[in-house]
């Protein structure tokens, strides 16, 4: 394994568009106070997210999956997750793990988002050398406080880019769910590095989701928030028009459509069982899964959804909507179907009829597993000029 060139430790940061708390009606210091706070607090990288020596596992969210698969390939040294706090007294912390969580001062609540608590710190200790953004973004102020940072995008939506073009111009790869992606992003920015990688599906982990050898409670399970984008209706609907009652497992972590759904499954007289909101942990999601006999996703205005593959790592095969936006280049023949909306009914039939025809945790383990995703990001990291003075010729390990 090459050594980084000019570098002796590389630092990666991932910037959620996570907020907590409430925003309260208070004094914002500027930038430079923020900065003197942190000095005076003398909290550097040195005191968070140094070099974890133990084995360990790369678990979590889809948010937590890529920093850690960053660790383990010893790609990067050191790794943080930033996310927005709307109070006053924003946090910094580190799991027992090898991840740190800090916590940053908003300035406001529009986004895409700023804060003069996260400049402050990037001044006070420096950028980091890789940074990537999700979701809803950072203001053009904070990339260019990391104008030497290699730095990556990923909407984690439908829309390619969540972002206005004055702050997506400063990315220096974008990752999409699809070809389509791909091209918008290329029609917004021409010639901008872009790479089909979405971080929930490709970032698979083997020791998350796994067969169980439960017995096989649910006909079908869907795992998905209580959001009307998540379309629970198609698969109501489809439940409805098949003649012999099948029983349906809905797991919710978030949202706020549970009440309605159970009184339309009430009304069409469907055998549907809902656990949360709040949500359960990933065993439990495993074990009930374990427990079902195809996994559903209903979606159209969606991104690719980390269930996909979390759904065949646990040995179920997937039944999807064929007009999802992000995510049908993990349905293949070995894995599951995508049919339309109204023939949910045919396709939820015929995958009972025929699930051993599908191997969906081998094909996910042959393609999807984090170690191939991390390779294939690290190629395309040191394929752009300025990512390889980050990586030099470090190459990902084991």
């Amino acid at each position: 394994m090459g050594e980084i060139v000019g570098r002796a430790r590389t630092r990666l940061v991932v910037i959620s568009d996570y907020q907590e708390g409430c925003f309260q009606d208070a004094e914002l210091p500027p930038a430079a106070d923020f900065q003197a706070l942190w000095e005076a607090r003398g909290v550097a990288g040195s005191a968070f997210g140094g070099d974890y020596k133990e084995k360990f596992d790369v678990v979590g969210s889809y948010m937590e999956r890529l920093p850690l698969a960053f660790l383990r390939s010893r790609l990067v040294d050191s790794a943080e997750i930033w996310t927005h706090s709307r109070s006053p007294e924003a946090i910094a912390r580190r799991d027992n793990g090898p991840l740190t969580r800090r916590s940053f001062r908003l300035n406001g609540p529009m986004a895409p988002f700023s804060s003069n608590d996260m400049l402050g710190y990037i001044a006070a200790f420096g950028a980091p050398d890789i940074l990537c953004v999700w979701g809803l973004g950072v203001d053009e102020e904070i990339m260019r406080a990391c104008s030497k940072s290699f730095k990556i995008y990923n909407s984690i939506d439908a829309p390619a880019l969540r972002i206005p073009p004055e702050v997506s111009r400063h990315f220096d790869l974008i990752l999409t769910g699809a070809d389509w992606q791909s091209e918008e992003v290329q029609r917004v920015h021409p010639g901008m590095a872009t790479l089909v990688l979405p971080i929930g599906p490709e970032f698979a982990s083997e020791t998350m989701f796994r067969p169980l050898g439960l017995e096989k409670v649910y006909d079908v399970i869907y795992v998905a928030a209580a959001q009307s984008y998540k379309r629970h209706d198609v698969l109501f609907d489809a439940l409805a028009k098949i003649p012999v009652p099948l029983k349906t497992l809905c797991v919710c972590g978030y949202g706020e459509l549970v009440d309605s759904f159970k009184a339309r499954t009430t009304e069409l007289g469907l055998d549907v069982e809902f656990i949360g909101p709040p949500g359960v942990g990933y065993d439990e999601v495993n074990r009930y899964m374990s427990q079902s006999k195809i996994g559903v996703v209903c979606g159209v205005d969606d991104g690719a959804p980390a269930i996909l593959t979390e759904y065949m790592l646990a040995g179920i095969p997937v039944l999807a909507n064929n007009k999802l936006a992000c995510g049908l280049q993990y349905i293949t023949r070995d894995t599951g179907l995508a049919v339309d909306g109204a023939l949910f009914a045919q396709g939820i039939v015929e995958m009972l009829a025929r699930r051993s025809d599908f191997s969906p945790r081998q094909t996910v383990c042959e393609n999807w597993l984090w170690p191939s995703s991390i390779e294939k990001l690290a190629h395309a990291i040191q394929s752009n000029p300025r990512g390889h003075l980050i990586f030099g010729s470090k190459e990902p390990s084991s």
